[in-house]
């Protein structure tokens, strides 16, 4: 290289942007788009709001509490960097943030990948170099290298009472079919050894497209639940699936579970278990006999790993509806539950609801939930005792490691935690027999280690 070049290479000054990203998985996916995008351009990340020319924050505004949290890491970017811009779900509200954050140089709604961009690039010009500024075929990623976000859709079309989704991120909008295969196809071919497909319906997937037809691997694919589930089944990984609402449909999917074509775990939203309640929700499905169906999905693949969210202390709820969620949840028998209290959500239907239950009850129904959901998830894992398991590494010491098996998604289930096993590095696969249990995790050692 010319003198002259490396002079000019060693003066230039990149371009640097801090990133906070809140919320769920699909906000990551938003932040993980930008910063692939950035990259591309040229464009450095800062590892810390100081080191920074300016701070991009992708914010969440789905209940009062992350509406909160979000205020408050919008205003620590300002207070240590100074120059910041705001998008993400919290940005369809933007009196909300420019109310209390009138500094902030733009702020953008949800899915706005283009403002975004638009807006760095007013503020913060880009300075391409094509020979140093690479970008790997997955993408950036937030997450380690072995495990990835699929976002397949944005928005939702439900009307659930106590959500306002679709008034922050829109109505369904699916993508392709075929663009969605292809880029599960890079994740995979990089090394990716799990992917997570998220959306706001899952089981939805497609409708708004009319299942549109689409092309990979020179076979046919429709745009829709089954066929995505089909075709992500030959890439050889593991496939997970999140956000399932339990329509009839949802039933072809389990023979593909029971074949290990995909994970058998089904991330279901059940939310409540009395039918009035669900009513009152407002929830899709809310009359199906979703009892029956669990059953009938454990006959056909008795691994089958189930876990869901429910929500205590919705407007009305009686103490009878509440037993009937406790009965509901012992017949259930699911193996991973999270519980909320319910808190107001600003613009939400569910506010106009009569007969408020008091903080106090919902403290104690949330209290009784969990512990019969902690005493159900003890006996389940009790009984892989003994059981040979492949696991997936997700970090690792000298003298141990923690892993996820086909039943644990990350962040948000148990793990496996692997003893005396030296060596192991994070994102490879291990074969362990399980040796202990407790409420949420599973104890094990390699299945070829001697038994202490």
């Amino acid at each position: 290289m010319p003198p002259a070049d490396r002079r000019h290479r060693a003066s230039r000054h990149v371009p640097k942007v801090g990133f906070a990203s809140l919320g769920c998985p699909k906000a990551l996916v938003d932040s993980e788009r930008i910063l692939t995008t950035l990259r591309a351009e040229g464009y450095e990340i800062a590892a810390t709001y100081e080191q920074a020319d300016l701070v991009v924050v992708n914010t969440c505004g789905f209940i009062d509490a992350a509406v909160d949290e979000s205020l408050e890491t919008i205003g620590e970017a300002l207070q240590r960097n100074g120059r910041v811009i705001v998008t993400g779900c919290l940005g369809a509200r933007p009196e909300r943030i420019l109310e209390r954050h009138p500094r902030v140089l733009q702020v953008t709604g949800p899915q706005s990948h283009a403002e975004v961009i638009a807006a760095i690039h007013a503020h913060l010009p880009p300075q391409h170099d094509p020979f140093l500024d690479l970008v790997p075929p997955q993408g950036i990623r937030l997450t380690p290298r072995h495990y990835a976000y699929l976002k397949i859709s944005e928005g939702c079309n439900n009307s659930c009472s106590f959500c306002i989704i679709p008034a922050l991120r829109g109505r369904l909008s699916s993508r392709r079919i075929d663009e969605v295969l292809r880029e599960a196809e890079r994740l995979a071919t990089a090394g990716v050894k799990e992917i997570l497909v998220i959306s706001q319906d899952t089981s939805a997937y497609g409708a708004d497209i009319h299942y549109a037809r689409g092309t990979w691997r020179d076979a046919q694919y429709r745009t829709r639940f089954i066929d995505l589930a089909r075709a992500l089944g030959t890439l050889g990984i593991w496939i997970r699936l999140h956000y399932v609402y339990p329509y009839p449909h949802v039933d072809e999917v389990i023979p593909l579970m029971a074949e290990r074509r995909v994970l058998p775990y089904l991330d279901i939203p059940f939310q409540h278990g009395s039918p009035t309640v669900l009513k009152r929700m407002r929830r899709p499905a809310h009359a199906e006999d979703v009892l029956t169906r669990i059953r009938g999905w454990r006959r056909q693949c008795p691994d089958l790993t189930l876990r869901s969210t429910f929500i205590v202390g919705f407007p009305g709820e009686t103490e009878a509806e509440f037993e009937t969620l406790l009965q509901w949840l012992d017949e259930a028998q699911l193996d991973r539950v999270g519980c909320f209290k319910y808190s107001p959500v600003e613009g939400a239907a569910a506010n106009a609801l009569a007969d408020p239950v008091p903080a106090e009850v919902q403290e104690e129904r949330y209290a009784r939930f969990m512990e019969r959901a902690a005493g159900i998830s003890t006996q389940r894992l009790q009984r892989r005792i003994g059981e040979r398991l492949r696991v997936l590494v997700d970090t690792a010491q000298e003298h141990g490691a923690v892993a996820r098996s086909e039943a644990d998604a990350p962040e948000i289930d148990g793990v496996v935690r692997i003893e005396g096993a030296g060596g192991l590095r994070a994102g490879e696969w291990a074969d362990v027999t399980i040796t202990a249990s407790d409420v949420y995790d599973l104890h094990a050692r390699l299945a070829d280690a001697p038994a202490q």
